[in-house]
């Protein structure tokens, strides 16, 4: 198999590097917007980028490198010896996790047996005024954010709400899906590889992963209804197809004794939303191209 992570380092970013950097950008958002509306700092994300960086530098240096990995990384990735040193050195894992003043100041009324009534339930607090009340608490975790922005973070992350002047709790714990470990854990898998594969064919000579779409836009809220139906169809027969097919080569691999070092997932996605430009988009309007015959854009195949 080709090992197309050390080709990779062979041309300059300077030659796409607007499209490269174009690419990362629309990657990224829904990263940005996943971290955001579960109140995960910037800092947080920082530190899983830069190890991340190492990390992917350090796979692409040669086994030769020895005392020379430092030097090499730090000029693949533009980290400092000394950050790149501590990121090697650490151990491998995910790093903890920042908390943000907002949920700082969540825990800390939760825990805080001078925030609890005679039953040991978290009192409702006064907004403002010196303890107990929210002011007086935002202001013993930082003094950085104003009371009333974090306040407003609470609320957005649905774990406050405001009363009149009271502000009291409204969730019982940070996380507030009971099963979003196990969400979590499904879009890390699914997203991830569906992103290798697409990185895989952007960094080989030839495309070792399929990775097709299509896609069609001008359509309206009826016909999305009727189309979500048919993905839902289309997936059962997937599933009907590749189960029963890959529970067969499973089989065949362990009757030859073939050694089963390999792994497949095969997906099906869908995605809609409001035109930029449509009446139903929450978004500045856009110039769309003039449809003088009233044809509207047929189906396109991606790739």
């Amino acid at each position: 198999m080709t090992d197309t992570r050390k080709r990779s380092t062979s041309k300059p970013a300077g030659e796409d590097g607007t499209a490269l950097v174009g690419a990362l950008a629309s990657l990224l958002e829904p990263i940005a917007m996943l971290a955001v509306s579960r109140g995960l700092p910037f800092a947080s994300i920082e530190d899983l980028l830069k190890g991340a960086f190492v990390e992917a530098a350090r796979r692409a240096q040669p086994e030769s490198a020895g005392a020379r990995i430092v030097s090499r990384v730090a000029t693949a990735t533009g980290l400092t010896r000394r950050e790149v040193t501590r990121l090697l050195e650490s151990p491998r894992g995910l790093p903890p996790v920042r908390p943000s003043p907002a949920t700082q100041i969540f825990t800390r009324w939760r825990a805080d047996p001078a925030l609890r009534d005679l039953r040991g339930r978290p009192l409702v607090l006064p907004r403002l005024g010196p303890a107990p009340s929210f002011e007086a608490l935002a202001r013993s975790v930082t003094q950085d954010v104003h009371p009333r922005s974090l306040l407003d973070e609470l609320c957005r992350l649905g774990l406050t709400v405001e009363d009149g002047d009271r502000v009291k709790l409204a969730s019982d714990s940070v996380v507030g899906v009971r099963d979003s470990e196990r969400a979590y854990r499904f879009l890390a898998s699914n997203v991830g590889d569906h992103l290798r594969a697409g990185v895989a064919n952007v960094l080989a000579d030839a495309p070792p992963h399929v990775e097709q779409a299509v896609f069609a836009d001008e359509l309206s809220e009826q016909s999305m209804t009727a189309f979500r139906e048919l993905v839902k169809s289309q997936w059962q027969a997937v599933l009907g197809a590749f189960v029963p097919a890959l529970q067969a080569l499973v089989d065949a691999d362990a009757a030859a004794g073939r050694a089963g070092d390999q792994r497949v997932r095969v997906g099906l996605y869908s995605y809609h939303e409001a035109m930029k430009g449509s009446a139903a988009a929450d978004v500045p309007s856009v110039s769309r191209p003039a449809a003088k015959t009233g044809r509207r854009t047929a189906p396109q195949k991606d790739r």
